[in-house]
């Protein structure tokens, strides 16, 4: 009977094979749509302002959720304080806080950073910061 290290040498060449593939792909797909650099940056650019109104979306539902949460544990510390203490409601109350506000921290810190001229994500497209 054969032990893990003996079938795993014996299928050494599916793995270089495989990687050849996946290689090969990536770089056929690499020259097949792109022209030059310029237009891979482009399409890059294009992706991060979706990228960005992905984690300005979230960073609001979660947001909210929290606060969903941390009135319930409110409610629950209310009928029995024994069993929930009261940091866990507080705690979830901070976070859902932090949540709503960092769409609004991110363009304040672009703003400081990178000057008032530079543009940021936002939930209606790019806006100017």
């Amino acid at each position: 009977m054969r032990n893990s290290s003996q079938i795993a040498d014996h299928f050494w060449w599916l793995k270089v094979g495989a990687l050849w593939t996946l290689a090969f792909s990536l770089f056929y797909v690499g020259t097949a749509h792109a022209a030059d650099l310029g237009s891979v940056a482009d399409t890059l650019v294009g992706q991060m302002s979706s990228f960005a109104k992905l984690i300005t979306a979230g960073s609001y539902v979660a947001g909210l959720g929290f606060a969903a949460g941390a009135i319930l544990k409110f409610k629950a510390h209310r009928d029995n304080p024994t069993q929930i203490p009261v940091g866990t409601p507080v705690a979830l109350l901070f976070v859902a806080a932090a949540l709503l506000f960092l769409p609004s921290l991110f363009s304040a810190a672009g703003s400081s950073l990178f000057g008032d001229s530079k543009t940021s994500g936002g939930v209606s497209g790019v806006d100017s910061i």
